[in-house]
């Protein structure tokens, strides 16, 4: 009884054995496969945000001070860049109001009274001309304040660089499907591509990771006093693009 219980182990040992060398069968196998395809590119347009603000118990002294000073920084940025294009935006006016004790217990508040006015408003200005920005921003600079700095690529360079991020993409797919094939112990050549979900499976937003973007906290203004340029680092952006494959092996 024993000999034949260790006649059917062998058995059953050398039988796994085989199946393992073997390996499962994959004929007709469906194989859904994600890759993606990346670019670098240096960035070639930058946005800037601009921006004045004035304080004065006059609301209409504040405001024509800030309409005076936005003109002249927008007159200072296209005669800096003129192929830069402008859009004013943000404009805000609201109540200072005086810091209140708290009131007693029973107590009345009485009806708040503004002991002056803020007024504000931004200028955003985009360019690809980033060999001028430095003196474009310390022109402007003299009269408004720098809030945001943002490097990025130009719509028409994104385009340019879709070809490249197609080909990246289905050569990654090529690497990862020949890696599969040799898993399975198949040959590259016995897949067949039945169809390619570009972005992956319906996402579509465009994937962009920017780097050298500068994010700038707003400075005292300087105003009638030259500014010294800045120095600034473009950087580059690294676009990517996602693919979802369905490939089956014959």
């Amino acid at each position: 009884m024993t000999v034949l219980k260790s006649m059917l182990f062998a058995a059953t040992v050398t039988a796994a054995a085989t199946v393992h060398a073997q390996g499962l069968p994959t004929a007709g196998t469906l194989v859904v496969v994600p890759a993606s395809g990346e670019v670098v590119h240096a960035n070639d347009q930058v946005i800037i945000t601009l921006a004045i603000e004035e304080q004065d118990k006059d609301k209409a002294a504040a405001a024509s001070r800030v309409n005076q000073k936005m003109n002249q920084g927008v007159a200072i940025v296209k005669q800096a860049d003129p192929q830069a294009v402008l859009k004013t935006q943000g404009y805000y006016t609201y109540a200072v109001y005086p810091e209140v004790a708290p009131l007693p217990a029973g107590s009345v508040a009485k009806p708040r009274v503004p002991t002056g006015w803020r007024v504000g408003q931004t200028l955003q200005v985009k360019t690809t001309n980033l060999a001028a920005l430095p003196k474009t921003v310390s022109a402007a600079q003299a009269i408004l304040t720098l809030n945001r700095l943002n490097f990025g690529l130009a719509p028409e360079t994104i385009r340019k660089l879709d070809d490249e991020r197609i080909v990246a993409a289905y050569k990654n797919l090529n690497q990862r499907v020949a890696s599969i094939a040799g898993a399975m112990g198949r040959n590259p050549n016995d897949a067949v591509v039945e169809s390619i979900d570009f972005e992956g499976s319906g996402n579509y937003a465009q994937r962009v990771n920017v780097m050298g973007a500068a994010n700038l906290r707003a400075a005292p203004k300087s105003e009638g006093v030259q500014v010294e340029e800045p120095n600034f680092e473009p950087g580059e952006t690294s676009l990517t693009l996602g693919l979802v494959a369905k490939v089956k092996f014959k």
